[in-house]
């Protein structure tokens, strides 16, 4: 199940909206986090998915730490080398969790109004996307980048042969990182901005290929072996 995380949402109108289009393509798990608007108000805008409104739940940024999967948005893009704004955009995450079984936690995380999500924050992700738009204006109110999103996650969905399959959940992906971790502090680096770097790629990395559990644990068991020479 695909979750919707908004973080710090501002105005109780985009709230509103974005459970509307949460309706619209049959989500029906709403998160918001630290919110800094009246929910009474978003009803108004919500219409037919004010039960989404009253369902809802209210956490702390702690909260999203509990997800195997955390997909980031943003508008600002960054080079190759920008680690952190390393994008998809919404078609090719379609593709990728078409691949997945509903076992899986995953959340859509959906940043301030005003500012979207902070560094901290895109360093927890496993996934970022972006809409392409307009070089002169790329910033999306996030009831429409939240639309453009749910409606191509919605359109691929499909009947699954596959769901027998178990992917690698949060607990697999952090023992991976900590094998990784141990390999990359036998390794020299020049600096540790380096070293950091090596860790959020590999991060990225592991975020992206949505391992199986089978695949998962053939890399735990080629890192062990590497840590034994």
């Amino acid at each position: 199940m695909i979750s919707i995380i908004l973080i710090e949402p501002e105005l109780s109108e985009n709230v509103g909206f974005v459970a509307r289009a949460m309706k619209n393509f049959d989500f029906k798990d709403l998160i918001l986090i630290n919110p800094k608007c009246e929910l009474d108000k978003a009803e108004k805008t919500a219409k037919h998915g004010k039960d989404i409104i009253k369902k809802a739940k209210i956490r702390k940024v702690a909260y999203i730490k509990k997800f195997d999967y955390l997909i980031g948005t943003t508008a600002i893009l960054g080079t190759d080398y920008n680690v952190l704004r390393n994008v998809i955009n919404p078609e090719q995450l379609s593709e990728k969790l078409d691949k997945v079984n509903k076992k899986l936690k995953i959340a859509l995380l959906i940043g301030r109004e005003s500012s979207g999500l902070s560094n901290k924050e895109l360093e927890m992700c496993d996934i970022l996307i972006t809409i392409p738009a307009s070089k002169k204006y790329p910033t999306l109110n996030i009831s429409h980048a939240s639309s453009i999103i749910l409606y191509e996650l919605f359109k691929n969905k499909k009947n699954k042969s596959d769901e027998h399959i178990n992917f690698a959940t949060k607990k697999e992906k952090e023992i991976i990182l900590k094998y990784l971790d141990k390999i990359l502090n036998r390794l020299e680096f020049k600096t540790k901005e380096k070293k950091q770097t090596q860790k959020k790629v590999w991060k990225r990395v592991i975020g992206k290929a949505l391992l199986t559990k089978r695949e998962a644990f053939s890399v735990m068991g080629f890192f062990r072996k590497l840590l034994k020479n």
